[in-house]
């Protein structure tokens, strides 16, 4: 066999492998999101042919009240949930990586909250913050006389559903830190112990520093999902209590498409949440690189 004929197999033998799982991409993600992006210049409710009218729907968008709203909660959602679930989760996993007594259980405790379904945890909490529920029981318990409308006032309902979201990932980006401080060589909290720094200080003199690119993964990882943040607001409040008042991007996005058959309008939604994301998936590649 010819040494370019040879050279050339080899160049396209692993594409060979990756095509059938490029082919179900294709079919599941790639042509419907290309669908979804000629839809978003049309008029399409289900029930005729689309119709072309050009950015009719942008321009809708940037007139829509209730946009604007679930815009704003999204982003006081990425402004809240993000720098706890980067903060607190390093704490944790800077204690659960000491050798304690116990410490084994202390982390499957810590990680509980990711296995268990979204739906199990949105309906537990959900009785929890009821009114006569075990979190107001507890305030009662205490000496407040009046328990707090968490889930049906519209100052409380989107900051509790938040409370959910960073209890359900605390640990799952525990883990994630937990690998990278296993990564740091002893030898070096030894020898800055040596230096003078020790107890607290040497975490900022040695952990932050060393962990600064699990810090940046965390960081996107966690605004992607605070983005696309849907079941915990579906389960709870349904964009309630007051019309939209926890309503995010995403629940925004369905009530458009399966509730009042404005697919071509949730689409449009729906492109807008995609450069979002496309920006923080590039601003990852940038960091991590």
């Amino acid at each position: 066999m010819p040494k370019n004929i040879n050279a050339l197999t080899q160049r396209l033998t692993p594409y060979l492998f990756l095509l059938p799982a490029l082919f179900l991409l294709g079919l599941t993600v790639f042509w419907p999101a290309l669908q979804a992006f000629y839809l978003s210049f049309t008029n399409y409710d289900l029930l005729g042919s689309p119709q072309w009218i050009g950015f009719a729907n942008f321009q809708r968008l940037w007139g829509d009240r209730v946009f604007r709203q679930a815009l704003w909660n999204t982003l006081l959602y990425l402004i809240v949930v993000v720098p706890i679930l980067v903060i607190a989760p390093l704490a944790l996993a800077i204690l659960a990586n000491k050798k304690l007594r116990g410490i084994r259980w202390l982390r499957a405790a810590f990680y509980t909250p990711v296995v268990i379904s979204i739906v199990v945890a949105g309906i537990a909490w959900k009785w929890i913050y009821a009114e006569n529920g075990l979190l107001n029981q507890l305030l009662n318990q205490l000496g407040f006389k009046t328990g707090i409308l968490w889930l049906t006032h519209p100052n409380w309902a989107l900051f509790s559903v938040m409370a959910v979201t960073v209890w359900k990932g605390l640990g799952y980006y525990m883990v994630i830190y937990l690998a990278g401080l296993q990564s740091i060589p002893a030898d070096i909290y030894e020898a800055a112990a040596i230096d003078g720094s020790d107890g607290v200080s040497k975490h900022w003199d040695i952990t932050v520093p060393l962990m600064l690119p699990y810090l940046v993964l965390v960081t996107v990882i966690s605004a992607i999902s605070a983005t696309k943040v849907f079941e915990e607001i579906y389960i709870m409040t349904q964009g309630g209590p007051q019309p939209h008042s926890s309503t995010t991007l995403v629940y925004y996005l369905y009530e458009q498409a399966f509730k009042n058959l404005e697919i071509s309008y949730a689409c449009t939604i729906g492109m807008v949440l995609f450069l979002a994301i496309f920006l923080l998936s590039i601003l990852r590649l940038a960091f991590t690189r």
